[in-house]
């Protein structure tokens, strides 16, 4: 029921997530990122403890393959679940299991992956890859993302439905938190509104108020 594209900007180390489903609220489950450790995205039955774990041990390890196989040891039903990952050096491991319905598969590459489940055929991934991959690279990351999720509804996207409900795009910058963390939680189109919620974003005032966000001091972590 859900599609979506894992990337990373090999200009300036920045990861990105996005993601359509015709379920709702799918930016609280399926995307975590790290500045300077990578994204994961966790669909189909989705257990959100692969982002999360996923991202402590690309903390660790920094190794998209050893991370996936100590994932799927960890997790019972890893039948059911679809994930994917990115590392540091843009390394890409994918794993779709055999209950997570027609269609459902993934293609990877470096710095780029893509993963769906429930979609009318293998052309939606392709339709996203071929979208992201022939971008100018030199646009921001958030808008290749974007140009890639408007392609894989446009090739198909969740069989159940012509539009997704739900959409989300996630971006790291170089603060602990996201430099561009942006959702629509139900919508009758919802990729076409987040597009429109992106384009806000890019304007004068969003941007700069992004930038004192990002001159924040760190605070300490550990408190004795």
């Amino acid at each position: 029921m859900t599609f979506s594209i894992v990337a990373r900007d090999p200009s300036n180390g920045r990861f990105g997530v996005a993601v359509a489903t015709c379920h709702l609220a799918v930016g609280s489950t399926v995307p975590h990122i790290r500045a300077g450790v990578g994204a994961v995205a966790t669909q189909a039955h989705t257990n959100p403890y692969l982002g999360i774990c996923g991202l402590e041990r690309l903390e660790q390890s920094s190794d998209a393959d050893n991370v996936l196989a100590s994932l799927l040891a960890d997790d019972q039903h890893r039948d059911r679940r679809q994930f994917h990952l990115i590392d540091l050096d843009g390394r890409t491991a994918c794993w779709t299991g055999q209950d997570c319905g027609p269609w459902a598969g993934h293609r990877h590459q470096r710095d780029l992956s893509v993963a769906g489940n429930c979609l009318v055929d293998e052309g939606v991934l392709v339709a996203m890859e071929h979208a992201f991959l022939t971008s100018d690279p030199n646009l921001k990351l958030g808008r290749r993302l974007m140009m890639a999720l408007q392609s894989g509804e446009a090739a198909g996207g969740d069989h159940r439905a012509t539009f997704c409900t739900s959409a989300a795009v996630q971006v790291s910058g170089e603060a602990a938190f996201p430099l561009l963390d942006l959702r629509v939680d139900f919508h009758e189109r919802a990729v076409e509104q987040l597009m429109e919620v992106y384009e806000r974003s890019q304007a004068l005032w969003a941007q700069q108020w992004r930038d004192e966000l990002s001159e924040l001091p760190m605070l300490n972590r550990l408190v004795a």
